[in-house]
């Protein structure tokens, strides 16, 4: 904590903030910004329910600050209509998380808000600024950067030292002269204007997750983010976060590892606290299905308790949850525990499906887990989504190729329900991205480009080819097989709707990845042309050259974490 000096403060019913997202226009489609960790554009529109910027909303009006929520994104709002909104807001201050691939525009629409805007006091958070907080300040005229991953925590503590005189945590970087901080600095740093920017230290990342306030879900407009999301299969739905972020915490290539939420800092809610959130939601808004977003899910006895909880309450009746999963994590007892619960979803980060790629990213995962994992849930009726990425400078086409067999294999054995496929993307500030400058890796250092629209690494095949691949990727699933099983599968109106809605979905995705990019629609004889080529591809040939080495994958080839 660093000490503040007693000064004259303004009482806090006076001040208002807006938690948000500016719009962002463009022709790739919708940025999906929000509480993600990996930034893509999206043609089929998804709206992911942003969860810490959420709780920062929730916990402001809590502590007794007037409190907007503005996110232009979801709301599909254009950025001259978002900016009279803002204005008849009278805020005093702004919150917006912020990415390496939109950095540069928020430059510029920082900006644009202080000239039109002088007296609004602009707060940007999020992985980017958390890694190069001065980078912002030399680009942009920011009053305060709060880096970690606890700015739900962090801007309250931000707002009480100026209308409290509360003293000021560590994390937060100010210019020098502003009169409204009063805190000493740790940290000096002298920008190429001369001007100077003061830190209150290292990241504050020590709070108590259960002394949040629940998300308050008409403050925060909870149905922007019900509907078109497809994790849910029931509707509607929404989000939780039962920890920060992930217990494993060494991945790579995850950006939050390396910045908001490095090693050595998951936290998690109690069971008790998250068992008593979803009955909140379900209660008094008649949710349906939940996906929690942290990065893995707790396990053990945390998890345990948790579905006991669910079971115990008659929850497990009532709605549907879903969770990020590590494949080795548990074992069929905590599947089948789960199922039991009422767990449907469960997504998997499988990255490759060579080994090498594995332990090259500290994926701590063998390439047998991929089937085991999965399979287990599937005993237990859950369905797994498995992400993928494609793409890294030491994975050779036939490496790749090797990856989207093993996909192929798994659908057809109903080992995966669905699947996300994308371009590996070094983010700045991650060891992939310091690997990659160490080795010349790298294409590009604009941050617009790291959008998951093209590769910004090398590869040793041409890297147009990487698009053909994730077309053929997201074109896997197609197998008699996997169709035949969907179709048995229908039950009722609903079955049909959401696999309909699926279908849709996917169109977007082998949109997302055609070769021409945006000069292609849905119609255009090009576009139709690749998709149904890859898709029928995939169906009129079902065998993989991997079927006889994943038949042979025993559950005592896995080691689970439990």
């Amino acid at each position: 904590m660093t000490k503040t000096k007693k000064k004259t403060v303004k009482n806090p019913k006076t001040a208002t903030i807006v938690v948000g997202y500016l719009p962002i226009e463009s022709k790739k489609g919708t940025p999906l910004l929000s509480q993600n960790r990996q930034f893509q554009y999206f043609n089929a529109a998804t709206y992911i329910y942003p969860m810490v910027p959420a709780y920062a909303a929730s916990n402001l009006q809590f502590h007794g600050y007037k409190t907007y929520w503005m996110d232009g994104i979801a709301e599909q709002k254009k950025y001259e209509q978002w900016m009279e909104e803002f204005a008849k807001t009278k805020a005093d201050y702004l919150l917006v998380e912020t990415k390496s691939p939109v950095i540069k525009t928020h430059w510029k629409q920082i900006n644009d808000l202080k000239k039109r805007f002088p007296k609004v006091k602009l707060i940007w958070v999020g992985d980017h600024v958390t890694a190069f907080p001065v980078e912002t300040f030399e680009n942009s005229n920011i009053d305060y950067i709060i880096t970690g991953g606890d700015y739900d925590f962090m801007v309250v503590n931000l707002l009480n030292h100026i209308h409290k005189g509360e003293e000021l945590e560590g994390g937060v970087y100010f210019r020098k002269g502003d009169s409204l901080i009063n805190a000493k600095p740790k940290t000096t740093h002298t920008l190429k204007n001369k001007k100077v920017v003061y830190s209150t230290g290292a990241s504050s990342l020590k709070h108590n997750l259960d002394s949040l306030p629940f998300v308050d879900r008409d403050l925060t407009k909870w149905q922007l983010y019900a509907y078109e999301n497809g994790n849910y299969k029931y509707t509607p739905g929404t989000y939780m976060y039962s920890g920060r972020d992930c217990w494993w915490n060494r991945c790579t290539f995850c950006v939050w590892d390396h910045t908001i939420n490095p090693i050595g800092s998951y936290r998690s809610f109690t069971p008790e606290r998250l068992f008593a959130e979803v009955k909140h939601v379900v209660d008094n808004y008649g949710i349906k299905e939940i996906f929690d977003d942290a990065g893995t899910m707790f396990i053990g006895p945390k998890l345990k308790k948790f579905c006991q909880l669910l079971i115990d309450s008659g929850y497990n009746k009532k709605v549907r949850y879903g969770c990020n999963m590590r494949f080795n994590a548990i074992n069929q007892e905590y599947y089948d525990l789960m199922g039991k619960a009422g767990f449907r979803f469960i997504l998997y980060g499988m990255e490759s499906g060579n080994q090498k790629t594995l332990d090259r990213l500290d994926k701590g995962t063998k390439e047998a887990d991929a089937i085991n994992g999965p399979r287990m849930a599937r005993n237990a009726g859950l369905d797994p989504h498995i992400t993928i990425m494609l793409g890294y400078p030491w994975e050779s086409y036939e490496d790749a190729r090797r990856t989207i067999e093993i996909a192929k294999y798994a659908f057809k054995k109903g080992y995966y329900e669905t699947m996300q496929a994308t371009i590996v993307i070094p983010y700045p500030a991650t060891p992939l991205w310091k690997q990659c400058k160490d080795n010349g890796w790298l294409l590009t250092e604009d941050y617009d480009k790291y959008d998951m629209r093209e590769p910004v690494m090398k590869t040793p095949f041409p890297k147009e080819k990487i698009l053909e691949l994730e077309q053929d990727l997201y074109s896997a699933f197609m197998t008699p097989q996997y169709i035949t099983r969907k179709i048995l599968g229908i039950r009722s109106v609903h079955d049909f709707m959401y696999l309909f809605y699926m279908g849709k979905k996917l169109m977007g995705h082998l949109l997302d990845f055609d070769p021409n990019q945006t000069k292609v629609n849905y119609f255009s004889y090009g576009f139709i042309k690749n998709a149904s080529g890859k898709l029928f591809g995939h169906f009129f040939k079902s065998k993989t050259s991997v079927d006889a080495e994943k038949d042979a994958i025993k559950l005592v080839d896995s080691a689970v974490n439990l």
